[in-house]
Formats: structure tokens, C-alpha cells, sequence
């Protein structure tokens, strides 16, 4: 039987909920219902919207009062005392464009970087009311299947492994014929993810995730839930994951060796 979230021994564990809270009940009256979207690029296509930005608002507002103390770097609004010990790492709705075509798999990320080290995150879903956590030390999820523990399973080879990424369009030039070896030996892989990839890595119904060109708000909620329940994430040199990058996350370590082999070869 899984311990409740408060249990955590992370004391910061149960603000999680609240930050969820506020974010869901910012976002949810803007899913499928219709709204503008504005483009960050001048050429391409970065797509964000009110949804994404009154989110982030209403996670800043809760930390500013109750947190005053702690840094904020978040996608949509601009860094706040980031030399603090503590800084809440906001993405509050990664995967803006599923948002914008109505599919549910997009996610609120709400991390925590403590000493520059990734300590605490939550992967929220409000549509599906899903929410995955994580402390490095444990993982946790709650929602329509109940209150459990999240583990990973064990694979120790490519080709019963089943991969992820967001979509192959995320690799450029040098680092795609290093994806494609991957995935032409993988058992299986899975496109149009987002963060609940990696979700589904530390539940066990998945074996890794290999993406790049990441920000520090795509990632740092996400390490906690995976260490958490067992596996491990590192950029593809096997460095901090903190900060972004190139990301590879395993739910078995000798699975990650065996990928950090071949994705050393365009590393940077």
C-alpha cells in the first residue's frame, strides 16, 4: 500500500498539490474551448496561449506568498531570484501543441532545483485528473486507478525496449541518424508524447525517452518521478539533466548505458 503524498520527506512535497490546484484551475476553462494562439517565433511555429500564461501566473502568485524566499524560472514569464537555494521550475503546460488540438496529453510540470539539483516534481493532467510525482527518493501517482507507487521494469536490451519521443523533427542533422539506428532496433517506438513520456517510463509501461533540445522547464519536474521510481535521467554525455539539453531517461540503468553508447556519437 503506497504512502500518502505528505509522506514524502521532502516537507516542500505537499505544496505540490496546491501549485497543481492553481494551475488546473487556470487552465481547464481554456482546454477545447476555443481561444487565440500566439506564435514566439518569428519563422516557425512556438505556439502559446492564454491558458499557458494565466497558469504560470497562478503558480507565481501562490510561491511569491507562501515561498517568498525561493527562485522562479518559468517558460512564460521572466526569472525571479534565481540564486536562491530553491527554485520552482514551471512549465505550466508542456506540450502546448497537443493543447491547441485538443488532445489530453499535455502536462503541467511544477519542479524544484535545490542547490541546482533537481529534488522535487509533479506531472499534472487535469483534463484525465492524473498527477505523477516524485522525490528522487520514491515516486507516486494519483487518479482514476486509485493512490500507488510508480516503478519502472527492468529491460536490458534495445530490442525489447520500447522508445519515446516527442517527434523525430526535434533532432537535427547530426543527432537523427543517431535516433534512427535506435529506433530501427527498438521493439517499439512512440511519437507525439510530450512530458507524459517519461510519466509512463517511471510507471513501467515504457523504457526510455530520448529527446533534445530541451529547457530547464521541460526536464527538472520530471527527474525527481523518474529517480524516483527507479530509473535515471542524463543528458546524452551522461551529465546533469538540470539544465536541459539533450535528455535520454531510462527506467533500467543497463538500458541507459546501452543508449548513452550510441548517443555519445553526437553528443555536444
Amino acid at each position: 500500500m503506497s504512502m500518502p503524498l505528505a509522506a514524502s520527506a521532502n516537507p516542500l512535497a505537499p505544496f505540490l498539490d496546491r501549485l497543481a490546484d492553481a494551475s488546473s484551475a487556470a487552465i481547464m476553462p481554456h482546454f477545447r474551448q476555443g481561444f487565440s494562439v500566439d506564435n514566439k517565433l518569428e519563422s516557425g511555429f512556438d505556439p502559446v496561449t492564454i491558458a499557458d500564461k494565466n497558469g504560470e501566473t497562478a503558480m507565481r502568485a501562490l510561491i511569491n506568498e507562501h515561498y517568498p524566499d525561493h527562485g522562479i524560472l518559468g517558460e512564460e514569464h521572466g526569472p525571479e531570484n534565481l540564486a536562491s537555494d530553491h527554485v520552482w521550475v514551471l512549465d505550466p503546460i508542456d506540450g502546448t501543441r497537443a493543447f491547441i488540438t485538443g488532445l489530453p496529453t499535455w502536462g503541467s510540470l511544477i519542479g524544484l532545483r535545490s542547490n541546482g539539483k533537481p529534488s522535487l516534481g509533479m506531472m499534472v493532467q487535469p483534463y484525465i485528473g492524473e498527477r505523477y510525482s516524485g522525490d528522487c527518493e520514491r515516486a507516486w501517482y494519483h487518479g482514476p486507478l486509485g493512490e500507488k507507487d510508480l516503478k519502472t521494469r527492468a529491460c536490458a536490451s534495445l530490442d525489447s525496449a520500447t522508445l519515446f519521443t516527442t517527434t523525430p523533427a526535434l533532432f537535427n542533422a547530426s543527432e537523427r541518424p543517431v535516433f534512427d539506428r535506435l529506433e530501427a532496433e527498438a521493439q517499439l517506438t512512440r511519437y507525439g508524447t510530450d512530458c507524459y513520456a517519461y510519466c509512463m517510463v517511471a510507471a513501467g509501461h515504457g523504457d526510455a525517452v530520448i529527446e533534445s533540445g530541451l529547457q530547464a522547464y521541460d526536464i527538472v519536474a520530471l527527474v525527481p518521478i523518474i529517480e524516483g521510481a527507479g530509473g535515471v535521467v542524463t543528458t546524452w554525455t551522461g551529465g546533469s539533466p538540470a539544465d536541459g539539453g539533450q535528455i535520454v531517461a531510462s527506467g533500467d540503468k543497463r538500458l541507459h548505458d546501452i543508449l548513452l553508447t550510441e548517443l555519445a556519437k553526437a553528443a555536444v
